[in-house]
């Protein structure tokens, strides 16, 4: 075999080993980041709550304060143990759309449910903190 065909072989192969480890490292679900490269905290905001708390039907956001570049807040909320919304904001300068909340969606028509916001890095999805609270009726 001549030094071009072992060269070509050679990178063919390094080539294929390096898709297939693409293709494993995806099907683990994504990259993680390491442990402490990025913090954050943050609070509810209740945009039309009559009362101090918040109810089905009102809109919520967060401040949301952390070192990552691209900051997003995952609001997801149960009834009863079954899902009845899972939202997704950015908060950083440049995003583009709102980062009101409401506590409505197709599948959530009435009634109470828990709430949980995680803040995570939108480049890693490494979690920078989180919060719960509950939503009434």
């Amino acid at each position: 075999m001549s030094v071009k065909h072992t060269i070509a072989l050679g990178l063919a192969l390094f080539l294929s080993l390096s898709i297939l480890a693409g293709v494993a490292e995806a099907g683990k679900g994504g990259h993680r980041n390491a442990a402490g490269s990025g913090s954050g905290s943050l609070s509810l905001v209740l945009l039309n709550s009559t009362d101090g708390l918040a109810h089905y039907g009102q809109n919520v956001t967060f401040t949301v304060s952390s070192t990552v570049s691209q900051p997003w807040v995952n609001l997801t909320c149960y009834q009863n143990g079954d899902w009845v919304t899972n939202q997704y904001v950015g908060f950083y300068a440049g995003y583009p759309w709102s980062q009101v909340f409401p506590l409505a969606t197709w599948k959530w028509t009435g009634g109470a449910a828990d709430c949980t916001a995680r803040l995570f890095d939108g480049l890693t999805n490494a979690t920078l903190g989180s919060m719960s609270f509950h939503a009434y009726e």
